[in-house]
């Protein structure tokens, strides 16, 4: 399998395993939806991690496959790819990217499915489709606006540059710079810790933040309200706010 999942202690590896620069071809494209899909649907994986290895996060599409590719293929199989791409970004339950060495066209559009980015200090991340003729084509022109801001995401959208780790530090395009070596260690924590907290306001959070991206105010505001009082029907309310007034803040213990 070019895409595997391992589960432990509530936090789910989906593992780039393409080497050796974890292309992203049709099938890779298409169990990383099935991957996303699962662990959407599975109630022992609380929170994700999105990892390449050691080396690579992933160094973009497979370019000899799609050269392969006419108009009319593509047309079919660019809603495809775009759909693996979103079902990552639709898992319902927080999602970091633990980025290493390249980060490139789909490789950075797969990042910015994430909800959280920690990137290797040597890390390099871009959008280089323009210098084959192209643009991005997996989410890159939408989630890097919203992400960065239009300006930026046009800067390297229009030029195809990579930035390194510190720059993508300081447009927003990650989120915290560590050592190479603790990437992986450093996401899994943080999504381990996520998955200890309360799952069902930890998806309603996810929506509400990202259906009001994506819309007017007024609609996400109503999206958060809905998920708000809804809350107070569930047992980790409860449980939080006993454990509050009894304990003080931070020591609930969530199911």
């Amino acid at each position: 399998m070019t895409v595997n999942l391992e589960v432990a202690e509530g936090v789910g590896t989906i593992r780039l395993d393409r080497p050796p620069m974890n292309a992203l071809d049709v099938a890779t494209q298409d169990r990383l939806k099935e991957l996303a899909e699962e662990v959407s649907r599975r109630d022992d994986v609380r929170a994700v991690v999105v990892y390449g290895g050691e080396k690579v996060f992933a160094a973009g599409a497979d370019i000899k496959e799609m050269q392969r590719m006419d108009h009319a293929g593509m047309v079919v199989r660019s809603r495809a790819l775009q759909e693996s791409f979103t079902a990552v970004a639709r898992i319902p339950k927080p999602v970091v990217a633990a980025i290493t060495g390249y980060a490139l066209g789909g490789g950075c559009e797969l990042a910015l499915c994430a909800d959280f980015r920690i990137a290797a200090d040597n890390a390099r991340l871009g959008q280089p489709e323009i210098l084959l003729g192209l643009i991005p084509g997996a989410g890159g022109t939408q989630r890097l606006a919203r992400l960065i801001g239009p300006s930026k995401a046009k800067d390297l959208v229009f030029t195809g540059r990579m930035v390194k780790a510190d720059e993508a530090l300081e447009l927003g395009l990650v989120d915290r710079l560590v050592p190479a070596a603790d990437v992986y260690a450093e996401a899994y924590a943080w999504a381990a810790k996520l998955a200890q907290g309360p799952a069902i306001a930890l998806r309603a959070a996810k929506e509400a933040i990202d259906t009001g991206l994506e819309t007017d105010i007024e609609t996400g505001l109503a999206v958060e309200r809905t998920w708000f009082a809804g809350l107070f029907a569930t047992e980790d309310r409860e449980r939080g706010m006993r454990s509050f007034v009894e304990e003080g803040p931070g020591k609930a213990k969530f199911r």
